[in-house]
């Protein structure tokens, strides 16, 4: 919450913004919009003020300043989340998810079960708009989360992007590299855990023995007959169901807490 002083220079802000835009703000109705804005960052306050007064062509409201801010709490729009939520479906992907995709997500599962993908997005978008819009009422941040493929390269590349992104802070990000153990298997993946982490390490007996399992196994799937291929497709679909059931049973713990 902000101080007496701060409240005050925000209605002194609100009044300035729009006299700016050709209106007026009696000094008690600016003094309720900072109040109602005063659960915000500060700074991003200021930004929504300052794209009201670069972009808004109607009326200057409190509903106008509180658009802008929610547009730039970082959960991604509807059409982003939906490709996010789709790449769960590689057991092989690591995925860093919010809170709201993972609820869309296990909304929208029945659906998506049935074979119905047109019907599985529109329920998704319908489920993610109407959690974010909760979150958004409730001024709760935005949370993201990693869940962790197979594919131990993909896992530096999705946490290393959401760094970027600034999805999740470098110190976050270096924890979960630190603990999943992620021995890069590239050069460049090398390059990069260092930059994150500082240090560049050669893998561990154990993870070298881990390494090699996945490479037998890979060189058993070439080598593997028709019938194996079939076994070893049908073990893979139920390791993507333990994971989206894991999902789910995620999406349903948060949505308790909520």
């Amino acid at each position: 919450m902000l101080s007496s002083e701060n409240l005050a220079e925000l209605a002194a802000g609100i009044c300035a913004t729009a006299e700016t835009l050709g209106q007026t703000i009696s000094a008690t109705a600016a003094k309720l919009m900072a109040e109602d804005l005063s659960v915000f960052p500060p700074q991003d306050i200021r930004k929504a003020l300052q794209s009201c007064r670069r972009e808004l062509t109607g009326k200057f409201t409190l509903g106008a300043i509180m658009q802008r801010i929610q547009a730039e709490d970082g959960r991604p729009g509807k059409d982003e989340a939906w490709a996010i939520a789709m790449t769960t479906n590689d057991e092989y992907e690591t995925v860093v998810l919010t809170d709201e995709i993972q609820l869309a997500l296990a909304a929208a599962k029945p659906v998506l079960d049935a074979g119905d993908k047109i019907g599985a997005r529109m329920a998704f978008i319908s489920a993610y708009e109407r959690f974010v819009g909760q979150s958004r009422e409730d001024t709760r941040p935005v949370n993201w989360h990693v869940s962790v493929g197979f594919d131990a390269s993909r896992r530096i590349q999705a946490v290393t992007k959401a760094m970027e992104l600034k999805r999740i802070p470098r110190e976050h990000g270096q924890k979960y590299l630190a603990d999943l153990s992620v021995a890069p298997v590239t050069e460049d993946g090398r390059a990069i855990a260092g930059l994150l982490t500082g240090t560049v390490t050669q893998p561990k007996p154990v993870l070298r023995a881990k390494l090699e399992i996945v490479k037998n196994s890979m060189l058993e799937m070439r080598r593997a007959s028709e019938e194996r291929k079939l076994e070893m497709r049908i073990e893979a679909a139920n390791e993507l169901a333990d994971r989206r059931a894991l999902l789910i049973k995620q999406a349903q713990e948060l949505e308790s807490r909520a």
